[in-house]
């Protein structure tokens, strides 16, 4: 037997081998203990072994190193010389003779004879054929292989690797032998780094003792450390340069994990259909190793690329011939079968899994013309069906455009060599932004535009596409003023090369003129989109889409500059027009209706917003049924609006409906989920529960932090929500959290944005609520200088100060004695907030208890 390695870890699989009946309750005589190369078969069996022999279960043990036929019969004949003392001379005969010692004999008055045998990877099936130690109540044989063949006999065991907390106590158990204690967090790290694979995690572990070298790079470490981490995940760096020479490999290894799965894939690759195994590895190797469609590796290119190099390995083949699905499912089925993959053909979207180190060690067998060949190929698979990719919201969606990152990392900058297989950066990009993953997806156009500059030039049209999608995902990921920035540079770049009358140029104008409204120019917004529709009717005339889209735009930004009204006559007059090109089940007459019907309420009609949106929504599930994202959208904009039609408590009973359906089709961390609950937490506290509006907005602040970052108009949001419904309860910890966080707003929005408008109208409100009416009054006439000279007078929200200075101005006045005026002004200005907001809106319940407090002053 190997001797026990360093640091072993204990694992469930022994207490399986140590049972002696299974769950069924039958004896267990043979067991199987079955997993990839590297997983600790050997010293799991070994232990198991070792236990029973000190611990006089046994009275024989035979182990025996099983690779081949002959090395069987050798073992087995050796233990016939020894315990039969037969003369040596012919193994087979010998063997034979020990199995028949084994077998059970009739009750005699000697004491039984109790074994193991051992027989250690097992490499073919075959090699074992009538050379099966007997079945009997007093022996048992356990086997370790990397096969998963049906001829295997016995319970089977899989082994996998450690999990992570094992594969860290290996790490930090072996090297505190060798007087090592590294930094925990960089030994997590290169436990997950190798996959937790007990093998590899060895010789990782001798190796960074025997050269002396870190973990990673720790705070106290220099930035130029020759870490070992920083070697592994050098992609120039091959496997086995980070591993021990063959001679100083621990625990008597006699094979390195760069070179202790090619006998594996040798064998695969024999079976039939016979070839095809290797190219199917490494097509996988390029790949997710978390899942893979076997879609994917059934595709057409997939297909090609198998019989390319299926004629290059199978000698007696001159041609390419043509390869079928059903010839890649034997492929996969040899290679699950050596235990190289797991292969699930009932799973469709994650078929294949295939450990991160194994695709590793196959990539580095390749030239680099076959890898960046090879990489191609897969990346075809992926794109063949890549219109029909589904929702990105849906699982296989996130699978796809996780194996299109990971041939974008094994391939990089191979992608743009030869044909146009950038388009697999692009395509995982733009799926990655409408699945609201903008944060990554501006990591992602971020290295397309450094590699596509390099690769394809400045001036590319697929470089300046790359810009613009990168562009408008910084400003969807919360940067608007980076976007802004982006765009300007871009459209300078688009207007010297393309004119500007291009179609690519006008559409970079109207990304720009949207970031512009988005940080905070509504009326810069407006008048971009008023003079791009003129150029657009000029060039592509009324009825194009686009020049409809910027009609679209254009009411909404004029809208957002103060003209509520305007903003509902326009939309009015594009619902015309889209009905009569485009019908009414089209997206965007949908849309159009829905914008129509915000507007209309934002103009002072909440009712019939409401109305317009319910009659809305019965056509929005009719066409594009009950789980689109736009029907789910149109969903938190009805409950919206009944809320401001009076109906706070309507409004979150539907709201909390709606985020039901939110988690179950785009998950928690969904923008629109996100905004849902926020809705939601408002309402709630409109319908009277303050503290449960402050609670599910603290809730809400926490997942912002984790999913956008600090600076986030979503996260600042949350922030703004959270410190007006504590004001309910704590006005002077309010005002001091607006005051902190008018701070980042003016820091990341800028002193016009609306939200930091916002944010000083509320922190004025708050300092009033906490006894300094005449601070609030000064900050909130403040306020109305500023609105009044970005917004048009008659603009929502400056009426709505107006009305807030006028209430602080009152109670100042009684403040200062006049108890008669005061409740004289408060009168006044109850009519127009029960105008506004309704007789149970909590303004309006807090305006009447300070009319009815100074009634009776006076």
């Amino acid at each position: 037997m190997p001797r026990e390695a360093a640091a072993f870890q204990g694992r469930d699989e022994t207490d399986q081998l140590r049972a002696a009946l299974t769950n069924s309750g039958t004896a267990v005589l043979c067991q199987v203990l079955r997993g990839t190369g590297g997983v600790g078969k050997t010293q799991l069996a070994a232990r198991y072994a070792r236990q029973a022999w000190t611990g006089d279960e046994l009275d024989v043990l035979v182990w025996v190193s099983a690779s081949s036929r002959p090395a069987i019969v050798s073992a087995f004949a050796q233990a016939a010389e020894e315990l039969l003392a037969l003369e040596p001379g012919d193994p087979e005969r010998s063997a034979q003779a020990f199995l028949r010692w084994l077998e059970p004999k009739p009750p005699v008055s000697e004491p039984v004879c109790r074994w193991l045998v051992v027989l250690d990877d097992v490499a073919d099936p075959a090699d074992v054929t009538g050379l099966w130690p007997a079945k009997s109540p007093y022996g048992r044989t356990v086997v370790t292989t990397r096969r998963r063949d049906a001829a295997l006999p016995g319970h089977r065991i899989d082994l996998g690797v450690f999990t992570p907390a094992q594969a860290v106590a290996y790490l930090v158990d072996f090297l505190a032998e060798h007087g090592r204690h590294d930094d925990p967090d960089e030994i997590r790290a290169l436990a997950q780094d190798l996959g937790y694979l007990p093998l590899a995690l060895s010789q990782a572990a001798a190796y960074i003792v025997d050269a002396g070298i870190s973990v990673g790079c720790s705070p106290c470490t220099h930035r130029q450390c020759p870490s070992y981490r920083r070697r592994l995940a050098d992609r120039a760096t091959n496997l086995a340069s980070v591993l021990p020479e063959p001679s100083t490999l621990p625990d008597d290894q006699n094979t390195t994990v760069a070179i202790t799965w090619s006998l594996s894939i040798e064998r695969a690759n024999n079976l039939n259909p016979a070839g095809l195994a290797r190219p199917a590895l490494q097509l996988t190797a390029m790949l997710d190793p978390n899942g893979i469609p076997q879609s994917v590796l059934t595709s057409g290119p997939a297909r090609t690329y198998l019989a390319q190099h299926r004629a290059q390995t199978v000698v007696e083949q001159t041609t390419a011939d043509e390869v079928t699905e059903l010839d890649v499912w034997g492929a996969l089925r040899a290679l699950h079968r050596l235990s190289l993959i797991d292969h699930d053909p009932d799973s469709q979207q994650q078929s294949v899994r295939i450990h991160q180190l194994i695709q590793r060690a196959t990539r580095d067998t390749l030239s680099p013309q076959g890898r960046s060949q090879t990489a191609r190929a897969a990346g075809d698979a992926l794109l063949e069906d890549c219109e029909s990719w589904p929702d990105p919201h849906l699982p296989l969606a996130q699978t796809l455009r996780a194996n299109g990152q990971a041939v974008i990392h094994c391939a990089g900058d191979a992608l743009f060599s030869g044909s146009m297989h950038h388009h697999l950066f692009m395509h995982v990009g733009v799926s990655l932004s409408e699945a609201g993953q903008f944060t990554a997806a501006v990591e992602h156009f971020q290295d397309l535009v450094n590699r596509a500059r390099a690769s394809l030039g400045s001036d590319h049209p697929e470089t300046m596409l790359a810009r613009d999608n990168l562009a408008s995902n910084r400003g969807q990921a919360g940067d608007a003023r980076g976007a802004v920035d982006a765009l300007t540079e871009l459209l300078t770049d688009r207007l010297r090369i393309l004119g500007p009358d291009d179609p690519r140029t006008l559409n970079t104008r109207f990304g720009l003129a949207r970031w512009r409204g988005e940080a905070g120019d509504a009326a810069g917004a407006a008048e971009a989109y008023a003079e791009l529709l003129t150029d657009q009717l000029r060039i592509q005339g009324p009825d194009h889409p686009r020049t409809l889209n910027t009609r679209f735009a254009l009411a909404r930004w004029r809208g957002s500059a103060g003209d509520a009204a305007g903003a509902a006559e326009a939309y009015a007059e594009l619902l015309t027009d889209h009905l009569r090109i485009q019908g009414p089940d089209h997206p965007d007459t949908l849309e159009t209706r829905h914008l129509s019907a915000e507007w209309r309420g934002r103009a002072g009609d909440a009712a019939g917003a409401a109305e317009a949106l319910a009659e809305l929504l019965t056509d929005r599930v009719r066409a594009l049924g009950p789980d689109h994202p736009q029907t789910l959208h149109d969903r938190c904009c009805l409950a919206t609006w009944r809320g401001n039609a009076g109906d706070a408590a309507g409004a979150a009973e539907a709201l909390a409906a709606l985020l039901t359906d939110h988690l179950r089709i785009q998950g928690p961390d969904h923008p629109e989920t996100l905004n849902t609950r926020f809705g939601l937490a408002r309402w709630r506290g409109e319908a009277g529960d303050a503290a449960g509006a402050a609670e599910a907005y603290a809730e809400l602040l926490t997942d912002h932090l984790r999913i956008q970052g600090p600076d986030h108009p979503n996260t600042l949001r949350a922030r703004l929500g959270f410190a007006i419904w504590r004001s309910d309860s704590d006005a002077a910890g309010a005002a001091e959290a607006l005051a902190e966080l008018l701070t980042d707003y003016l820091r990341i929005q800028g002193p016009d944005h609306p939200d930091t408008l916002e944010d000083r109208f509320w922190l004025a409100r708050c300092r009033g609520e906490a006894g300094d009416a005449a601070g609030a009054a000064e900050a909130l006439a403040e306020l109305l200088t500023d609105q009044s000279r970005i917004w048009d007078p008659n603009h929502a929200d400056i009426l709505s100060t107006q009305n807030e200075l006028a209430y602080w101005m009152a109670i100042r006045r009684g403040e200062a004695g006049d108890a008669t005026g005061a409740a004289e002004a408060l009168a006044a200005l109850l009519v127009d907030r029960l105008q506004m907001y309704g007789p149970d809106h909590p303004s309006t319940m807090r305006m009447k208890d300070q009319l009815e407090h100074w009634r009776k002053r006076a």
